[in-house]
């Protein structure tokens, strides 16, 4: 997957190639991103805690990621004094990339969770919970493809996914927090409320991410 650029200019100039090149980066961060959230998932919802070093080896390489993306926007707007276009542009990437490490650190934390889950029964709700973490990978997965497109027209499928997601984490939350007459521990049901509301957040990153790419092709904010 590549970002197309032509309504940016075309002259084949070393800044056209800088971003070519930081397009690129973004992408493969949003790629590593989406095999941790997925990793995430297999973790929490089919107790394969084996995925959790790799999870955290992969969050290591987005933090890179991270850290060389905002410098090279930095270095290209402060050295090559861009045109408005290629400004706003380089402007949405600093605030996007930003979005992508959270969802990153994110899936880091569930696997976390999932760790300290693992000794506990199942609870009947986790198919719900486990329907929450579907729509969000989706979310992330349809903003992604709407950067390397530079479609602005997706933001409606997003907005539709996290509708479902903030349902579900109300829904969830008053199934967690008026649970009477508890057995045992209350450990599982302090953690279960951490990874919904992790899991909303991620979505609202997500999001955020189709936002931006709108902002970029039309240069307006919702």
């Amino acid at each position: 997957m590549s970002l197309s650029f032509s309504n940016f200019g075309s002259e084949a100039t070393q800044f056209k190639r800088s971003l070519r090149r930081l397009e690129q980066d973004v992408l493969r961060m949003g790629t590593l991103v989406e095999n941790s959230f997925r990793l995430s998932h297999e973790a929490l919802f089919h107790r394969n805690l084996s995925v959790v070093k790799e999870i955290s080896d992969l969050d290591d390489q987005v933090d890179r990621y991270y850290r060389h993306i905002e410098l090279e926007c930095a270095n290209l707007i402060t050295k090559q004094g861009p045109a408005a276009q290629d400004l706003r542009l380089l402007s949405a990437f600093m605030q996007l990339v930003r979005d992508i490490e959270r969802i990153g650190d994110y899936a880091e934390d569930l696997a976390e969770i999932a760790v300290k889950l693992f000794p506990y029964p199942v609870p009947s709700y986790m198919a719900e919970v486990e329907e929450m973490s579907h729509n969000a990978q989706a979310m992330l997965a349809k903003s992604l493809v709407a950067l390397g497109d530079l479609d602005a027209t997706t933001g409606s499928e997003i907005k539709n996914l996290d509708d479902a997601v903030d349902e579900a984490h109300d829904r969830l939350y008053q199934i967690l927090a008026f649970q009477r007459d508890v057995p045992g521990v209350v450990e599982p049901i302090l953690l279960l409320a951490l990874v919904i509301r992790h899991l909303e957040r991620m979505a609202d990153h997500a999001t955020n991410i189709g936002q931006r790419v709108a902002y970029i092709v039309t240069g307006h904010r919702d």
